[in-house]
């Protein structure tokens, strides 16, 4: 064996494996094994998943969860939520001809001070007026906001993958015109207050 190659190999025996654990409102989980040279190396990384590897439903693979580190205890690396988002297969697939898409992007501030940029869409059934786009958007623009005045970030975000928000707008939209899909088809967080997110960190690994 050269001495590059053993000198690479026990590179890589330094390494710790560390756990990424994803947030309480989200269980919890374990959802990644990440070797890193030291604890503040896993500090900023951003881990990607699926919300099928959390729930376990089958329906759920369609969306891309992603979590950042932001704090690290032992061999356990706590994160936040980063983000969210449809796969582009998924989206792709909800195209259809004759049908017109809405999109709404807002930028949020939920009652706890997380600051988020989230994507609404909207596929109605048929070709629709301008008029008729723009009312639907708006209609987006005041739910988004009212829940996220409303709402933790933990909740907000819950609503925001799980389908309550979408299905909100939908119940207002379809007054509008009839539509076959609504989703908050992505989301990203901008900014966040360190001691809440550091908060519920302690409270997963008090749970662990």
């Amino acid at each position: 064996m050269s001495s590059r190659s053993r000198r690479l190999r026990d590179k890589w025996r330094a390494k710790t494996w560390y756990s990424v654990i994803t947030p309480p409102y989200f269980g919890g989980k374990e959802i990644a094994l990440i070797p890193a040279a030291t604890p503040e190396h896993m500090l900023k990384r951003v881990v990607e998943t699926t919300l099928y590897e959390i729930t376990g439903e089958f329906a759920h693979q369609y969306l891309k969860l992603y979590f950042q580190v932001i704090d690290v205890r032992g061999t356990n690396a706590y994160t936040v939520f980063k983000g969210h988002e449809y796969s582009r297969d998924y989206l792709r697939s909800l195209v259809r001809r004759g049908s017109s898409r809405i999109d709404g992007i807002f930028d949020i501030t939920t009652k706890d001070g997380y600051k988020l940029r989230v994507s609404v869409v909207a596929f109605s059934t048929h070709r629709i007026k301008t008029s008729q786009e723009k009312a639907i958007r708006a209609i987006m623009k005041q739910i988004v906001e009212a829940k996220a005045a409303s709402l933790n970030f933990d909740q907000f975000v819950q609503e925001a993958v799980l389908g309550k928000i979408a299905s909100d707008i939908y119940n207002e939209a379809k007054k509008i015109v009839p539509l076959r899909h609504v989703g908050v088809r992505k989301s990203k967080l901008l900014s966040y207050p360190e001691e809440v997110a550091l908060a519920a960190v302690q409270q997963v690994a008090a749970a662990s």
